[in-house]
C-alpha cells in the first residue's frame, strides 16, 4: 500500500482566512432582483471604482458617534444596522438592499437626489457592491457613474468604556462635472450633512441623543486629468435624460401595443 505525502489543495492557491467575507474581484455589478418601485439604472454591467480610477481631489471622511449610555456591543450595532440601513438614510433618498441582505458581492440599488445648492436637486439612479462584510463592519464600493469613485466602511468598536459606530469614505469625485459639484455648489458639504443624519439617526435607534464627529482630510489636493473621460459615464447625466426621454418612451409602447388594422 503506497500513501502520498501530498497534500489534498497543493498546486492550487490557499484561500486566506475571511475569503468568505470578500466579494469576488473583477466581476461586474449585477442586480438579482429589483424592487417594486425601484429604478434600475446605471448599475447592471458597471465595474467597481477605486478612488485611483476617480477624477478629482482624493478625500478621507471619518463620521463617528458615541452611543453612551446604551448597553450595546458592537456587533449589535452593526446587525442593526446592516438590517435597518436603509431607514438609517435622510427622507428622500431609497436604499433597495438586496433580498440577501447586506452581504459579500450582494448589489444595491440607490434612488436619491443629489446634494448640493441647485434649486432643483438632480435625480440619481445608481447602486452599490457590498465589498467585505462581518460581524464588526461592512464596505460599501461604487461603480462606474457614480457621483464618487471609491468605498465608505461601516463599523464599530470599543473606546473608554463606550461603544462607538463609525463610518468612513475614501474618495474622488468621479468626473469633472461632479468635481464641480463639490467645488462649488455644496455637494460636498452636503455629502457632510447625509453622513452625520445617518448616525444622528443610528445612534436614535439605540435611544441616544448625540452629535457625530466628523473628520476630513485632503489626502491628494491633485485632480487626475487622464480620468476626465469618466464623464461619459455621469450616472447623474443618463438619468435626468432617461427621465425626459419617458413621454417618447411611452408613446412607443403604447403605439406597439396597438392592435394593427388589416387593410
Amino acid at each position: 500500500m503506497t500513501t502520498s505525502s501530498t497534500p489534498p489543495n497543493e498546486g492550487q492557491a490557499a484561500q486566506p482566512r475571511d475569503a468568505a467575507y470578500w466579494a469576488q474581484p473583477g466581476s461586474a455589478f449585477k442586480v438579482s432582483h429589483v424592487p417594486t418601485g425601484a429604478l434600475n439604472l446605471n448599475i447592471d454591467g458597471r465595474l467597481a471604482q477605486s478612488p485611483l480610477q476617480g477624477f478629482g481631489q482624493m478625500w478621507q471622511k471619518t463620521f463617528r458617534v458615541r452611543l453612551k449610555g446604551a448597553d450595546v456591543k458592537p456587533t449589535e450595532v452593526i446587525k442593526q444596522w446592516k438590517d435597518n440601513f436603509a431607514k438609517f438614510w435622510p427622507k428622500g433618498n431609497r436604499f433597495y438592499a438586496p433580498l440577501t441582505g447586506i452581504a459579500p458581492g450582494e448589489v444595491a440599488v440607490i434612488n436619491m437626489l443629489i446634494p448640493g445648492t441647485l434649486p432643483v436637486g438632480l435625480p440619481l439612479s445608481t447602486g452599490v457592491l457590498v465589498l467585505y462584510a462581518d460581524d464588526e463592519s461592512f464596505t460599501l464600493m461604487t461603480p462606474q457613474g457614480h457621483t464618487f469613485a471609491g468605498w465608505i466602511t461601516f463599523s464599530s468598536y470599543e473606546e473608554d468604556d463606550c461603544t462607538v459606530a463609525q463610518a468612513q469614505v475614501l474618495l474622488r469625485a468621479y468626473d469633472p462635472i461632479y468635481e464641480i459639484g463639490f467645488r462649488f455648489f455644496g455637494a460636498g458639504k452636503a455629502e457632510d450633512t447625509f453622513w452625520t443624519r445617518t448616525l444622528t439617526s443610528l445612534a436614535a435607534h439605540f435611544s441616544v441623543d448625540a452629535q457625530p464627529e466628523v473628520q476630513r482630510i485632503l489626502v491628494d489636493p491633485k485632480v487626475q486629468w487622464s480620468e476626465a473621460k469618466n464623464v461619459w459615464q455621469n450616472s447623474a447625466i443618463r438619468t435626468v435624460l432617461y427621465k425626459m426621454t419617458f413621454p417618447v418612451r411611452w408613446l412607443g409602447r403604447v403605439f406597439q401595443a396597438a392592435p394593427k388594422t388589416k387593410n
